[in-house]
């Protein structure tokens, strides 16, 4: 091995540590400030899930329900919508007249 590949073997290594300690850090930040967050972050979500979900379906705003459940290291999120009845809109959909 050459002498550069040495320095820069030597500095990946030491960037890629320097990079590992700084995610374990943040991931450390977020677990211990999560609770506190998840008020922040929850109202975003939904109102994100929401438009995406009525890109695709009919649905009313007013029947999203999101929560977040927290047992030990693990979080359940948990995303009720109710959804228009299918065969009512099935059959609204063929007692339309056609247009000739």
């Amino acid at each position: 091995m050459t002498l550069l590949d040495r320095l820069f073997r030597n500095r990946t290594k030491n960037t890629a540590s320097l990079a590992k300690e700084r995610l374990q850090i943040i991931v450390s930040h977020e677990r211990r400030t999560g609770t506190d967050s998840d008020v922040d972050f929850l109202p975003k979500l939904q109102r994100e899930l929401v438009e995406v979900i009525a890109k695709y379906v009919d649905i009313d705003q007013d029947q999203v329900k999101v929560e977040l459940e927290r047992a030990g290291n693990c979080s359940i999120l948990e995303l009720n919508i109710t959804l228009p009845n299918a065969n009512a809109n099935a059959e609204a959909t063929t007692d339309k007249p056609e247009l000739a």
